[in-house]
C-alpha cells in the first residue's frame, strides 16, 4: 500500500513539474484534491473529536508545503528538488518519533531509514546546475513534510478512520489556498482550470488516494518506517524526470536510487 501511494505521489508531482506556472499548478491539484475529498467524506465515518486539533494543524502546515512545493519547481527541476524535499524527512521524522514519541526501531528499520536517506540525498550530488534557491526551499519544505508526517501520524490514531481524517484534511486545506489564487490570480486560475481540469482530477485523485494510504499504514506500524518507505517515490519520480521530463540520469543518481531499494528492503524484513 505504501509502495502504491509513493507511485501515486511521485506522478502528481510530476503532473505540478510539468505545468507552466508551477504555482498555480500546484494549487490546481490541491483544489481539485479538497473536491475530492468533499464527495468522499459523506460517506465516511466522522473522525474522532479528539483528531480534530491535529486536523487544524496538519491543514496549516500542509498550506504552507503546496506553497513551498510550487516555489521549488518554479526555481529547481524535479530531479534535485524533489529528493531533497522527500529524501531529509525521513531522518527528521525517525530521530522525532524514537526520542519523543517513545517508538522503538529495530536495528534494520534504522539501517532502511539511513539507506533511504543516504540514497536520495546522493542522488543530488550529481549535478548542481539547479538553482541554489531551490534547494533552501526543498530543505524547508523537508522540515514541513517532517512536520505534517509526525502531526498526521498521531491524529490518524486519533480519529479512528485515516481516510476521512485525510478527507478532512485536505477540503479543509483547499479552503485558504482557493481563496489566495482567487483574489491574486482569479483570471490565470479560471483558464487553467478551464483548460487542464483533467490534469487537475487526475492529480488530486492521486493526492487524497496516497496520503489515506500511508495515514493508514501508520495505523499498522512505526511512524518512521512508513515514512522512509514512502520514500521509495523517488524511484518513481526518478524515472519520470528521467524518461518523461528528460532529465539527465546519472551514476551517481542511479547508485542513489540502488541505495534507496536496499533501504527498502531492510525494513520490510525489520
Amino acid at each position: 500500500m505504501v509502495l502504491t501511494a509513493a507511485a501515486l505521489h511521485a506522478s502528481w508531482n510530476a503532473l505540478v513539474k510539468g505545468g507552466e506556472d508551477k504555482v498555480l499548478m500546484t494549487i490546481l491539484v490541491a483544489t481539485f484534491a479538497a473536491a475530492v475529498a468533499a464527495l468522499a467524506i459523506p460517506f465516511l465515518e466522522m473522525p474522532a473529536a479528539r483528531s480534530f486539533p491535529y486536523i487544524i494543524a496538519s491543514v496549516l502546515i500542509h498550506v504552507v508545503y503546496f506553497a513551498l512545493v510550487g516555489s521549488a519547481y518554479r526555481v529547481g527541476d524535479m530531479g534535485q528538488t524533489y529528493p531533497l524535499m522527500r529524501g531529509t524527512a525521513p531522518f527528521i521524522v525517525a530521530l522525532v518519533s524514537a526520542f519523543a514519541m517513545g517508538e522503538s526501531l529495530s536495528v534494520a528499520a534504522w539501517a532502511g531509514v539511513a539507506l533511504i536517506s543516504f540514497g536520495i540525498l546522493a542522488m543530488v550530488t550529481e549535478r548542481h546546475d539547479g538553482s541554489r534557491r531551490g534547494v533552501y526551499i526543498a530543505l524547508t519544505n523537508a522540515a514541513v513534510i517532517a512536520s505534517y508526517t509526525l502531526t498526521d501520524g498521531a491524529g490518524a490514531r486519533l480519529s479512528g478512520s485515516p481516510a476521512a481524517y485525510a478527507s478532512w484534511v485536505f477540503m479543509l486545506t483547499g479552503i485558504p489556498l482557493g481563496c489566495w489564487v482567487l483574489v491574486r490570480s482569479r483570471p490565470a486560475f479560471a483558464e487553467l482550470v478551464r483548460t487542464r481540469w483533467r490534469i487537475g482530477l487526475i492529480g488530486g485523485m492521486a493526492t487524497v488516494l496516497s496520503y489515506s494510504l500511508v495515514l493508514w499504514a501508520m495505523t499498522r506500524a512505526p511512524v518512521a518506517v512508513v515514512a522512509a518507505l514512502r520514500e521509495t517515490a523517488i524511484l518513481f519520480g526518478t524515472a519520470i524526470a528521467g524518461f518523461v521530463l528528460k532529465e539527465r540520469l546519472g551514476v551517481v543518481r542511479i547508485a542513489g536510487a540502488c541505495l534507496i531499494g536496499l533501504g527498502a528492503i531492510a525494513l520490510r524484513i525489520a
